[in-house]
């Protein structure tokens, strides 16, 4: 239920994310979803792999700092309110999402999520039947 998410701090100017791209392109591996936030500094790419071991290995060869992340993957239908009835459940037991981000694929979306405790927002969401996708099913899409 948990996927490997990596974290890579990049620095703010052009070109950056391009290179990583590149870097795990060369390597083969794919960038099954992404997201990037930034400040005046520096900027947080933080993304699901194919390859999450050699895409550390290839990343901090070229010097990039790296770190590596559970998270969770939901998959819910792609409709409006469907996101809302799972985060009103994970709001009413006490967990909180420290980020997450998501992409859609035809009439499923899927969301990563990192909440403050995974082991109970995976009970939480099994318990009510809402679908988790395996890191398998997710580095597969």
């Amino acid at each position: 239920m948990l996927a490997k998410q990596l974290s890579i701090f990049l620095e703010n100017k052009k070109g950056r994310f391009t290179e990583v791209a590149r870097i795990l392109g060369d390597a083969g591996i794919n960038m099954t979803a992404f997201t990037v936030s930034e400040n005046s500094d520096f900027g947080i790419l933080r993304l699901i792999v194919s390859d999450t071991e050699k895409a550390i290995q290839v990343l901090r060869d070229k010097l990039y700092g790296v770190s590596v992340t559970d998270v969770v993957c939901l998959r819910c239908p792609n409709t409006a309110g469907s996101l809302a009835k799972a985060m009103e459940i994970i709001t009413a037991n006490g967990i909180f999402v420290e980020y997450m981000y998501a992409f859609s694929e035809g009439e499923t979306a899927n969301v990563i999520i990192r909440p403050d405790d995974l082991e109970k927002c995976i009970r939480v969401l099994q318990d009510n039947k809402l679908e988790l996708l395996a890191a398998d099913d997710l580095y597969k899409l």
